[in-house]
């Protein structure tokens, strides 16, 4: 009798680590979530930043861009005031897009691709474009990692009674926003 108590009280001391353990592991992937997409609205900040510098350097030599000038301020507003994730995705594709229509304005205007200041500016964003871009495969690589771990079996057994939910990938709202960039330069 001795001996099946024993194996009674091992296994459920076994099942109460497999239960910490999984539940250690679920909280630890949950805050990598969490930790990748903070890293993705601070480099969607530092862009939102940048911005307004490279839309005054291109003014100078772009004045009567209106429409293209208008287009990135908006965009900018969007994402700064954009809460959730689908709302951040699709104000990052129109950045991005508004961002593109600048550069192509620049390119119209060899004097200005020659102003350090604005290369530099055009520099600081394209890294930071990259660091965006970086951030974004982190946060769907653990987004990955965390769903997939609360649907496998046995930790998918426990996953929805412990609160876990699943986590959104980070992707572009319209297909449209892959396409190429667009740019008509009026006369």
């Amino acid at each position: 009798m001795t001996i099946v108590l024993i194996l009674i009280v091992v296994l459920i001391i076994l099942i109460g680590l497999w239960f910490i353990l999984t539940f250690n592991s679920l909280v630890r992937l949950r805050n990598e979530v969490a930790q990748g997409l903070s890293s993705i609205d601070v480099q969607l900040k530092r862009r939102a930043d940048l911005i307004p510098n490279l839309v005054e350097a291109v003014k100078g030599y772009a004045a009567h861009e209106t429409a293209a000038f208008e287009s990135v301020s908006t965009a900018r507003a969007k994402a700064l005031g954009a809460q959730t994730l689908d709302e951040k995705a699709a104000a990052d594709g129109e950045m991005q897009q508004a961002v593109g229509k600048l550069f192509a304005i620049a390119e119209a205007y060899p004097e200005l691709r020659a102003v350090e200041a604005f290369t530099q500016l055009q520099t600081e964003l394209s890294d930071t474009e990259d660091k965006i871009a970086a951030a974004r495969r982190y946060y769907n690589t653990t987004v990955r990692a965390y769903n997939t771990k609360q649907q496998t079996i046995p930790t998918s057994l426990i996953a929805g009674m412990l609160g876990h939910r699943e986590a959104e990938f980070y992707r572009l709202e319209d297909d449209a926003e892959r396409d190429p960039i667009k740019v008509e330069l009026g006369a």
